[in-house]
């Protein structure tokens, strides 16, 4: 019975672990999923700007091109800049790298190891962190209301 008990319980973890792995179909779902936000933030934003401005529609056909614009000039920074931060990184992974056999070079065998330890160990409490951080700056879904 216990040998039952065990066995369901380590296939529930299993599919539990297996459940919470992310696929590429998953990643372009919520991709497009995003996009679709967006469009639907930025219309509610232009129909709020055109009922709070009383905007004829001459003068939110120009606006929108604005926005049009400003999106695609920031899109063009964003690629040129590309290049700058791929070499930003490829220059401390470099860093890194000669950091790590320097310290190799000076530590003993199990002192580089517990620092290597330590240092993964301080790695994923600041990757909890600024998940954590994440998670407070994300907007309330419930929207507030009018204060007019």
């Amino acid at each position: 019975m216990k040998k039952i008990v065990l066995a369901l319980a380590f296939i529930g973890w299993g599919s539990v672990a297996m459940a919470q792995q992310v696929t590429p179909q998953d990643r372009t779902a919520k991709r497009a999923e995003m996009r679709e936000k967006m469009q639907q933030r930025e219309q509610d934003h232009m129909a709020q700007m055109q009922k709070d401005l009383k905007l004829n529609e001459a003068q939110v056909a120009q606006i929108k091109a604005l926005h049009d614009k400003q999106k695609a000039g920031m899109k063009a920074d964003f690629e040129k800049n590309k290049e700058m931060r791929q070499a930003r990184m490829e220059d401390m992974k470099a860093r890194r790298a000669q950091m790590d056999a320097d310290m190799k070079r000076i530590l003993t065998p199990q002192q580089y190891d517990q620092w290597q330890a330590d240092r993964k160990e301080k790695m994923e409490q600041r990757r909890m962190a600024m998940k954590d951080r994440k998670m407070m700056k994300k907007p309330a879904t419930t929207p507030a209301p009018d204060m007019k």
